[in-house]
C-alpha cells in the first residue's frame, strides 16, 4: 500500500506543470535591464525600455529587450546632419559593442537558468534583443536582432561546472537577422 501511494504521488508531482511566478520573472527582467545599463559606463549602451519576460508552459522562458548599441547622438538645429565620419565612427562603436551585449545575454541565460528552479531542465532559455538605430545611421554589418538559446539544463550544467565555457558556446542556439 505505501509503495502505491508513493508511486502515485512521484507521478502526481511530474504530471504538474512548472509553476513560474510573475515575480520570478520580474527579478529576470530588472536584472536584464540592470546588466545592460551598468555594463559599459564609458560609452552606455541604451535601453529603451524595459525587458519582458514570459514563460511559456512545455517550452520554457523569453526575455526581450530593445536596445541601442551606444547613444546616438540626435540631430540638432546647429548640426542638423552628420558626417559621413561621424557615421562611420558611430558604426565602430557599435560593432565594437557587440561582443559585450553577447556576452550579457549569455550571462543573463545562465542566470535565468539557476534562478528559476521550478522550470524543467528540458525546457528553453531565450534572450532576444532588438537593436535600434536612427534612420540616418549606417548599419552596414549591423544586426536588427540577435536570440540565443538553449536548453536549460545546458545552462545549469555550465553553472555547476559539468561543462566549460567552449560546450555551452556550442550549445546556444544563436540567430542574428
Amino acid at each position: 500500500m505505501r509503495l502505491a501511494a508513493t508511486v502515485l504521488t512521484t507521478a502526481v508531482l511530474f504530471a504538474a506543470p512548472a509553476r513560474i511566478q510573475r515575480a520570478d520573472l520580474r527579478i529576470l527582467e530588472q536584472s536584464f535591464d540592470r546588466r545592460i545599463n551598468q555594463a559599459a559606463v564609458e560609452d552606455p549602451f541604451d535601453l529603451l525600455g524595459n525587458t519582458r519576460a514570459i514563460y511559456l508552459e512545455k517550452f520554457g522562458v523569453v526575455l526581450s529587450s530593445e536596445v541601442g548599441l551606444v547613444v546616438s547622438p540626435a540631430p540638432t538645429p546647429f548640426a542638423p546632419t552628420h558626417t559621413k565620419e561621424a557615421k562611420e565612427r558611430l558604426r565602430q562603436r557599435k560593432l565594437a559593442h557587440l561582443p559585450l551585449l553577447r556576452r550579457l545575454m549569455r550571462d543573463m541565460m545562465v542566470s535565468s537558468a539557476t534562478n528559476l528552479k521550478s522550470m524543467p531542465l528540458e525546457e528553453q532559455v531565450v534572450v532576444g534583443v532588438n537593436l535600434f538605430y536612427q534612420s540616418w545611421e549606417d548599419t552596414t554589418g549591423l544586426p536588427s536582432q540577435i536570440v540565443m538559446q538553449t536548453q536549460r539544463k545546458t545552462l545549469t550544467d555550465f553553472e555547476a561546472g559539468r561543462i566549460k565555457a567552449e560546450a555551452l558556446q556550442a550549445a546556444i542556439r544563436e540567430q542574428v537577422f
